[in-house]
């Protein structure tokens, strides 16, 4: 019996990388991994890709895209649908852009997919989390040095766009969400935590970034197994069962300095995602004029496979 059997799973990003090694960990454990992919083609793929290796293994595929909220709703709802309870949420997905672009909410595209569609999907899953319970998510994040949020600009509108000053805060933002959550959500027996998966070959993640940052990574990276490490002990190990809060690196709590043990920054970075995801937002294509974090309004399926 594996450590899961049983037990339901959600993992975005699942479809490559980091991503795909956990989901493919996690089916190897027992568990049934429902992967959130914005493509139905490639999510069959990797789900057919998954069961070759572990033979037997029980894997949906959930459509949806990160960077529009109402995909994200429409997704939520389709999964809740069909499981009432989720025993684990692990958020693997991101993007690395090099020229600044929004989504159809008007977010800035790397801040809205890398860290919002994790925060609002962790909210509207919080019913099935806590049906789950004891539960546990996996926020993939980043040792982030002496990275900053800067409330004043954070859709980087002032400053000059780069990769540095647009990804780096997003998976700070993380690990705040991890630890704001872990407070408001373990009296429930759910345990959040982010992870550094380190350097990792080439990821999607790089399929826009040049030069030296990408040989660096390419030549000196791990694999995706390695990457997944941490998750995977998480997911799966009794020991880690009352870990929560945390900044994991190799099964090991690191220290979050600067805005990464600043509860003020993590209070402002939660009322302003509360704000970004309930906002007004003119573009959106079914035209109401607010919603709240349980609204849905987009199509959306999950497919049994």
């Amino acid at each position: 019996m594996g450590a899961l059997d049983g037990k339901v799973a959600l993992v975005t990003g699942g479809t490559s990388g980091i991503g795909r090694a956990i989901a493919t960990g996690l089916a190897r454990e027992g568990a049934t991994v429902v992967l959130l992919a914005r493509d139905a083609a490639r999510g069959e793929g990797t789900a057919a890709g998954i069961r070759a290796t572990v033979p037997g293994a029980r894997i949906e595929v959930l459509v949806a895209d990160l960077a529009s909220q109402a995909s994200i709703r429409s997704a939520v709802a389709a999964f809740t649908a069909r499981h009432p309870r989720l025993n684990l949420l692990v958020g693997s997905a991101g993007v690395f852009h090099k020229t600044r672009s929004e989504t159809v909410d008007g977010i800035e595209s790397t801040f809205a997919v890398n860290y919002l569609s994790h925060f609002l999907l962790a909210n509207l899953l919080e019913e099935p989390l806590k049906q789950g319970a004891p539960a546990r998510v996996i926020l993939v994040a980043s040792r982030y040095g002496g990275t900053r949020i800067d409330f004043d600009d954070l859709m980087v509108e002032r400053r000059k766009f780069t990769i540095m000053n647009s990804v780096p805060p997003t998976k700070l933002a993380e690990v705040l969400l991890a630890q704001e959550l872990a407070e408001r959500w373990g009296p429930f027996g759910i345990t959040v935590n982010a992870i550094h998966p380190g350097l990792v070959a080439r990821t999607h993640l790089l399929l826009e970034v040049g030069g030296m940052w990408r040989w660096l990574t390419n030549t000196f990276g791990g694999t995706p197994e390695k990457g997944a490490d941490s998750a995977l002990w998480l997911a799966c190990a009794p020991e880690a069962a009352q870990v929560t809060g945390q900044l994991i690196a190799k099964r090991k709590r690191i220290p979050t300095p600067g805005q990464g043990s600043d509860r003020s920054a993590r209070q402002r970075l939660w009322e302003e995602s509360i704000r970004l995801t309930t906002q007004e937002r003119p573009r959106d294509p079914a035209g109401a004029s607010r919603e709240s974090l349980g609204g849905n309004r987009a199509e959306s399926g999950v497919s049994p496979s």
